[in-house]
């Protein structure tokens, strides 16, 4: 209805441009809104304020004209002028309700668009290092990059999704000194574990996996593994000097062979569990990218930023001058021991990412990464490529909550709470639904008590609870009396006459609208925020007229429409990763 009510008004601007009424150079594109109340119509557009002063004519004058100008159409039933100039548009019960038809007509297609003209996205999210498990913070990232996916695609963008595995690195290698000094453990040795160690119980799992296949093969004695060693922070030495020099001792002692045994062994348990964690959640990528396999890509990145003139020598080392691109400072790409940074993976990755064939690529990053996005523009940049092709969305961390306490550590994981436990105790749907029902970049308190509560104040709850509703109340039609025929509710849309008809399918057809503008804007909670408020007409609606009514005709022009309103709930929630029971 917007966009017919748009093209009136486009149809009424091109009349006054052709009398003179307007500049022929006038090209502005109407924008037409829903009215908060009712006693002003149903669409208001303001388009005669913005061209009054180009036309010199005074806006409520202006906005006559327009109405003078405007095409009849038998869904406009009045149009008025209010105000300093906005023009209000009632429309009829008949084009209201055209909506219900439309909606059942298209079922789960319903909503979906073709405005990304099947443009090539790249959204990479989650990524998190395969150290140890999720925990709640990745989840966020999890629901949100996961949902914004579905929303492009179903916006008509071609999606990929994919999952950056850090398999090379510092921390990598952390992992799997930690992995053989705990196997050490197992075997009898003992020794102050590093305090820059990883510590969880998963690592003494794979420990001892590892004791399993192999005995004391891997075995050496804590005192030619700490030979040398400088002392760790505890006890006045630096723990980062600490962990390095236990890399390279457990490289020096066991060799490369056995070295990689060990490491493959923690990298590929870490991420069998995040891959089962995710899926379990509902979230599943195309990809899973190494960045292992960048290794011969980074040098043709630096090479490519060279011949760009964007390298530059100093002290041994090679430098990016991102400064000109308007970061804060110039960042190395390689060392003066000829090891290439973290940065010069991240230049090489996206390289690879736009090499690939994508339009455009979306990080989903935590809110610590902002500092991070100057540097990966002038990457870009520098590389050849609109830096707009980048989009970088930051989400915030999600704090949680019981009993009105902060919830401070997981008795099983010992420093954080993981994915897996948030699952356990609140659900999927929940946990999905909450994480994107506030805008990513915003702090989130993540009430886990509201979260598993059976009220309307839990937003999931209640809109899960119109859907069922709306299930029972075809099912007790059936049982209580002739049979519920949407043939016969179709036919007999004229009589839903009731404001709150009027306004529930005015909802409904916001869908579309709301559905397209959270995929170009990268906002699921403005889908999430719109699902509660369907449901709470929907619900207002319920409780304020019978549905079940004797008159057969109207009971099932009601069940009809009630049956519009579960298929977009069903499809929003789809898109959000969350389930439509039929009961409950």
């Amino acid at each position: 209805m917007k966009e017919l009510i748009a093209n009136l008004i486009s149809s009424a601007l091109d009349s006054l441009k052709a009398a003179g009424t307007l500049p022929a150079d006038t090209d502005v594109q109407p924008q037409v809104d829903n009215t908060r109340d009712k006693a002003h119509g149903d669409f208001a557009t303001n388009i005669a304020m913005v061209l009054a002063k180009p036309a010199r004519r005074n806006p409520r004058e202006l906005a006559q004209a327009v109405i003078d100008a405007l095409p009849a159409d038998a869904a406009v039933t009045k149009v008025e002028i209010a105000g300093p100039g906005f023009i209000n548009f009632f429309v009829s019960t008949a084009s209201t309700s055209a909506v219900v038809a439309t909606i059942l007509s298209e079922g789960n297609r319903f909503g979906r668009s073709t405005i990304g003209q099947q443009d090539k996205v790249q959204v990479e999210f989650v990524s998190a290092n395969p150290t140890g498990p999720l925990h709640v913070g990745h989840g966020r990232g999890a629901a949100y990059g996961a949902t914004l996916s579905n929303l492009m695609a179903a916006a008509g963008y071609d999606v990929q999704r994919e999952y950056y595995v850090n398999d090379a690195g510092r921390q990598m290698n952390i992992l799997a000194a930690s992995v053989w000094l705990r196997y050490l453990e197992v075997c009898g040795e003992t020794f102050t574990f590093p305090s820059n160690g990883y510590k969880g119980d998963y690592i003494l799992a794979y420990a001892e996996e590892l004791k399993e296949r192999i005995g004391d093969a891997y075995r050496h004695s804590a005192d030619s593994v700490f030979a040398g060693i400088p002392a760790d922070e505890p006890a006045g030495g630096d723990k980062e000097e600490h962990i390095d020099a236990l890399i390279d001792k457990s490289r020096e002692l066991l060799g490369n062979e056995p070295y990689e045994v060990v490491f493959q062994l923690g990298l590929t348990r870490i991420l069998d569990d995040i891959r089962q964690d995710l899926g379990e959640f509902g979230v599943h990528f195309d990809e899973w990218f190494s960045e292992r396999s960048l290794s011969d890509n980074v040098e043709r990145a630096i090479e490519t930023l060279e011949k760009n003139g964007h390298i530059y020598e100093e002290k041994g080392a090679l430098w990016f001058r991102s400064t000109t691109f308007g970061d804060d400072k110039d960042r190395v790409v390689k060392r003066d021991n000829g090891q290439t940074t973290y940065f010069a993976s991240d230049i090489a990755y996206v390289q690879n990412k736009f090499e690939r064939g994508f339009d455009r690529v979306i990080y989903v990053w935590g809110a610590d990464h902002h500092g991070y996005i100057p540097r990966m523009k002038a990457a870009c940049e520098a590389l050849g490529y609109d830096p707009e092709r980048i989009q970088i969305r930051l989400v915030q961390f999600a704090i949680l909550y019981r009993g009105g306490e902060r919830v401070q550590m997981s008795t099983r994981s010992g420093s954080f709470v993981t994915l897996r436990e948030l699952r356990d105790e609140v659900g999927n749907d929940a946990a999905r639904f909450f994480y994107v029902s506030r805008k990513a970049e915003q702090h989130m308190d993540f009430d886990l008590d509201l979260a598993k509560s059976e009220s309307k104040d839990n937003p999931v709850y209640y809109i899960q609870y119109a859907h069922a509703r709306i299930c029972t109340m075809a099912l007790k039609a059936d049982q209580e009396g002739e049979k519920f025929s949407l043939d016969r509710g179709l036919n007999h849309l004229d009589l839903l006459v009731e404001e709150s008809e009027k306004d529930l399918m005015q909802k409904l057809a916001r869908y579309p609208e709301t559905l397209e503008n959270s995929a170009v804007n990268g906002d699921p909670h403005v889908l999430a925020h719109y699902l509660r408020e369907l449901a709470g007409d929907f619900h207002s609606y319920y409780n304020a007229h019978r549905m079940l009514v004797d008159d057969v005709n109207l009971r099932d022009a009601r069940l009809t429409l009630s049956q519009a309103a579960r298929q977009v709930l069903e499809n929003g929630l789809t898109l959000l990763g969350v389930s439509a029971p039929e009961s409950m």
